[in-house]
């Protein structure tokens, strides 16, 4: 079973535009002992819930480790704190955003905040279209729906487009 995280920014941030920080967080995972073993095309969509803000750029990875889903989770905001992530406003535009979506298929809300699968990645199509290019015969873990339905499913409201 497989890992996947989801990147997104909207902002500057230490290591430049949004595209650039991303690459940098990817970097930061490898380096750490995450290996990356594929990154979708990049994707841009609108702001939520102020459209008016900049577009966010997004992807997903899927990755691997020896970590558990809690470890995993605390590096990524260790990295997210690095590379400029200010937590304020939810939905706040941000430098950037780094979501556990899936790990191995675990679903779990822990009473530390960790729940898995994310949950809300079923709504959003910033997520689902680059999953489905890495990994077009997922099911989401507690539904089991696959994610060309789950896309299928989506409003226009949540669009997202490739970028490359």
């Amino acid at each position: 079973m497989s890992i996947y995280i989801g990147l997104g920014a909207n902002l500057p941030g230490p290591a430049g535009p949004p595209r650039a920080t991303l690459a940098a967080a990817l970097a930061r995972l490898e380096a750490a002992g995450v290996r990356v073993l594929a990154r979708s095309r990049w994707y841009r969509s609108p702001a939520w819930p102020d459209p008016a803000a900049p577009e966010f750029v997004n992807a997903v990875a899927e990755v691997d480790t020896s970590l558990d889903a809690r470890e995993l989770m605390g590096l990524m905001h260790k990295i997210e704190a690095a590379l400029g992530r200010q937590r304020s406003a939810p939905n706040a535009a941000r430098a950037i955003d780094l979501d556990l979506l899936d790990y191995r298929g675990v679903v779990e809300a822990g009473p530390e905040g960790l729940r898995l699968p994310h949950p809300r990645l079923h709504q959003r199509a910033f997520v689902l279209l680059p999953l489905a290019e890495l990994a077009p015969d997922w099911r989401h873990p507690v539904s089991r729906r696959g994610v060309a339905d789950l896309i299928a499913a989506l409003g226009p409201e949540t669009a997202a487009k490739p970028l490359e």
